[in-house]
């Protein structure tokens, strides 16, 4: 057109070509064409200047767009209500909420009324800078107006209530979005929102739900919505689901990206796969998708939390070579790793490395690195890298105190956990469950039960629930004292909480019946286990079995072992003997051989002990036939009598054999021992 004689300079023609450039994002080109047409002596209109404005704040080049507003203003061009919308978008886009809200109070001043573009601008620059709360506030005060919000303005408002904890506030938008008389029907990005909102409050299945509500009402997925409900069981390491997602999106006729492909992979480690995880990455990289900072991170957290070290450092090394920088989050997950694989050193060469790498440790780093050396046993390096960390004016909060103090109390540096605690309140950093369980810990350990029960009040005063791990805490401070009153007192309280006691609540409450002379109340107690289907464990057995003993209750005790019989291959070796000498002691030997036999049928392991307290209760019975096929039956498991035991039989031979049975023990056990001998 240019070439032509006839060409004339139109600036509609400017206008389009300008948006057209603005679209594609070459601002350079639009820029370009502003300047040409006033060559040609072409006047911008308010048109031009509203697109050459658009066309920067998509480029994130809010500066220049405000410089464009100013020299439209030198023209004596009045700016309308889009070229305002244009201008509020550039600067919200690039995360300048503030210079946003002044655009909009400028927009004011001048006599434009803003209209629901604005609004929802103006919501979205909330939402890309951050400010989640502030964006709830100005859609109240949008609700004041005669504007009515649309899908758009409600799907930013869900966004921001789930990114604040939200929860039931988004959902009751969403539903009232649902109903049918709404004029604001929910869409993708609504639905895909809500999946997302399910996903990070842990309710799997709920994700799966809204899914399907989608796919029924007749809207079709994008990638997006995919992988949020792929994301959502990935963080449950639910890798065969998430594969089942991946596979629909291609058969849907969608291209899975680098999302997806992160996604997956994340499943595959968090499920113990990562063989699967690393298969997943190179599947990325050969259908011609670049893995980015996240999938590189993905694959150190798989091997890193698999205990394979050196391949988690490899793949940091690799995402080097591929010209990606490594950030915190790929130190904090190598920390973690150390610790998991006790890996002294290299905690060290870890921070060494974020070290030359410039990379500044926040919060969560010190946190994965105090943990790693609490985990491995350097108590005293992960309080010196705290000490660092508060040099550095990097603010610990309260999951470094729960490391520390929880770290202290294991290694019973009682004092230095009740240091750690002053610190903490002194801060006035909020009291989390788990600290006061800590501290409730060490005190109880200390023997402080006075100094545990203030700790338990004060958690309470404060308004923090106690769980049923600080309950079982303080249960164990009641059974250190041997004060089952106030035991059983606590253990009432959790029912009327509404807390569901545990196997371990239940176990230590059964300690503190047996210490404090009270076994009837250990089988009442585990009654009620059975009513509420809690579990039994070794331990419970091991004080119901101590309780029939005091009691001399041997038909309980009878139809206990049957109980556990199923169980046998995996019970503890130490219950297992404990049982065996309780039937032995009691003088029930025919009971004591048949629960022998069972575990040996079942696999169970048997050790020294074992054989050493059937032998022991067979003799106190006077059964040397049987004694003597014990004792065959340990060489036949590798278990090498002791002298001791060839003694006893000797002896008994000698003192309650007779004359009859005297010589018939002796050559058979002197067989034996020979036998045993040779075998050496």
């Amino acid at each position: 057109m240019k070439n032509q004689k006839n060409y004339c300079a139109r600036s509609d023609m400017y206008n389009m070509m300008i948006r057209l450039h603005a679209r594609h994002n070459r601002t350079d080109q639009a820029r370009g064409l502003f300047f040409e047409m006033q060559k040609w002596r072409c006047k911008p209109d308010a048109e031009t200047y509203n697109a050459l404005i658009n066309a920067h704040g998509r480029a994130g080049q809010w500066r220049w767009a405000m410089n464009i507003l100013e020299d439209m203003l030198r023209a004596a061009i009045p700016p309308s209500r889009s070229t305002y919308n244009n201008l509020i978008n550039a600067c919200g886009s690039s995360g300048n909420w503030r210079e946003a809200v002044k655009v909009c109070k400028k927009m004011t001043e001048n006599g434009v009324g803003p209209d629901l573009v604005t609004h929802n601008i103006m919501l979205s620059a909330f939402k890309n800078g951050a400010q989640y709360a502030k964006a709830l506030s100005y859609f109240e005060l949008m609700k004041g107006t005669k504007i009515r919000p649309d899908t758009t303005t409600l799907n930013i408002v869900i966004y921001c209530l789930v990114k604040l904890g939200q929860y039931g506030k988004a959902i009751d938008i969403f539903n009232s979005m649902r109903e049918k008389r709404s004029e604001c029907r929910p869409d993708i990005v609504t639905f895909t929102s809500i999946i997302h909102l399910y996903s990070v409050s842990g309710e799997i299945e709920n994700c799966k739900v809204i899914f399907s509500t989608m796919l029924a009402e007749g809207l079709k997925p994008n990638v997006v919505s995919y992988n949020a409900l792929m994301g959502a069981y990935a963080s449950r390491g639910m890798s065969k689901e998430a594969l089942s997602v991946f596979s629909e999106i291609k058969q849907n006729g969608l291209r899975p990206d680098v999302v997806s492909y992160t996604c997956l992979l994340n499943a595959y480690g968090r499920s113990h796969q990562p063989g699967k995880a690393k298969e997943v990455f190179d599947l990325m990289k050969r259908d011609n998708w670049k893995p980015n900072l996240v999938s590189y991170n993905a694959l150190i957290d798989a091997y890193g939390s698999n205990d394979l070290l050196v391949e988690a450092v490899d793949v940091l090394r690799q995402m080097e070579q591929d010209g990606i920088k490594p950030n915190v989050v790929s130190i904090c997950t190598l920390l973690a790793a150390c610790g998991r694989c006790d890996q002294k050193v290299k905690i060290e060469a870890v921070l060494s490395a974020a070290e030359l790498r410039g990379i500044k440790l926040n919060t969560i780093a010190y946190n994965s690195a105090i943990g790693s050396y609490m985990n491995v046993g350097e108590c005293e390096k992960a309080i010196a890298l705290y000490r660092t960390m508060r040099k550095k004016k990097v603010m610990p909060d309260s999951v470094t105190y729960t490391v520390l103090i929880s770290g202290c109390c294991n290694m019973s540096k009682y004092d230095e956990a009740f240091e750690f605690f002053d610190e903490m309140m002194d801060l006035k950093i909020s009291l989390t469950k788990e600290v006061y369980s800590c501290v409730i810990c060490a005190h109880s350990k200390k023997g402080q039960v006075a100094e545990a029960e203030s700790t338990f009040n004060m958690m309470k005063m404060a308004g923090c629930s106690p769980d049923v791990v600080t309950y079982t805490t303080m249960l164990h401070a009641y059974n250190s004292s041997e004060n089952w009153e106030k035991a059983c007192a606590l253990f009432l309280e959790m029912e009327t909480t509404d807390i569901q006691p545990d196997t371990i609540a239940c176990s230590a409450l059964m300690r503190a019946f047996n210490k404090g002379g009270q076994p009837s109340k250990v089988l009442t107690l585990a009654a009620f286990m059975r009513e509420k289907e809690i579990p039994f464990s070794d331990a419970v057995f091991l004080e119901m079995l101590s309780a029939c003993s005091i009691l001399r209750d041997w038909k309980t005790a009878i139809d206990l072992i049957n109980l556990m019989e199923p169980s046998l291959p995996v019970v503890s070796i130490g219950l297992v003997n404990q049982l065996l000498n309780l039937l032995g002691k009691s003088g029930k030997i025919e009971p004591m051989m048949k629960l022998f036999y069972k575990l040996i049928a079942s696999g169970a392991e048997l050790n020294f002990s074992t054989y050493s307290i059937l032998l022991k209760n067979l003799l106190g019975a006077g059964n040397w036939r049987k004694y003597i096929e014990v004792l065959q039956w340990m060489e036949d498991a590798g278990i090498r009598p002791s002298n001791g035991m060839f003694h006893d039989i000797f002896s008994f031979a000698q003192k309650s054999g007779g004359a009859e049975y005297a010589p018939i023990i002796c050559e058979r056990v002197e067989s034996l021992r020979r036998k045993s001998a040779n075998q050496t």
